[in-house]
């Protein structure tokens, strides 16, 4: 959630608002292979919807809006939600992948951490 290297703590996982780090910056962990796809988007869709949705729906009871400010303010909030959610999301999957050593689709089967192979 506070989107550092879930190896060492200090370096951020994440170059921009979404874009993650080939490697720590502090420590060296790589990180390049790592891949969230869709997994944060849906929990931003999730946890925003749980949130935005009751709290409309409770708003709504007490306050009479015209349809157009309701559209308006319950869109907003719902945007300014997710941005706040998404990136903390990536960092949660990123961090759960790496912290799962789950290999990444891009890399080769040489590469891939217990993936067919069996001692002996």
């Amino acid at each position: 959630m506070r989107r550092r290297c879930p190896n060492c703590g200090r370096a951020p996982l994440l170059a921009g608002y979404l874009r993650q780090v080939d490697h720590c910056a502090a420590c060296g962990e790589p990180f390049g292979h790592i891949r969230a796809d869709d997994a944060p988007p849906w929990l931003t869709i999730l946890v925003v919807g749980h949130v935005v949705v009751p709290l409309a729906v409770t708003v709504e009871s007490f306050v009479t809006w015209p349809v157009w400010v309701a559209t308006a303010v319950w869109a907003l909030t719902a945007l300014a939600l997710s941005a706040v959610v998404l990136p903390r999301a990536k960092g949660v999957f990123l961090a759960a992948i790496w912290s799962l050593r789950a290999p990444g689709s891009e890399m080769g089967p040489e590469t891939n951490v217990g993936a067919g192979s069996k001692a002996g």
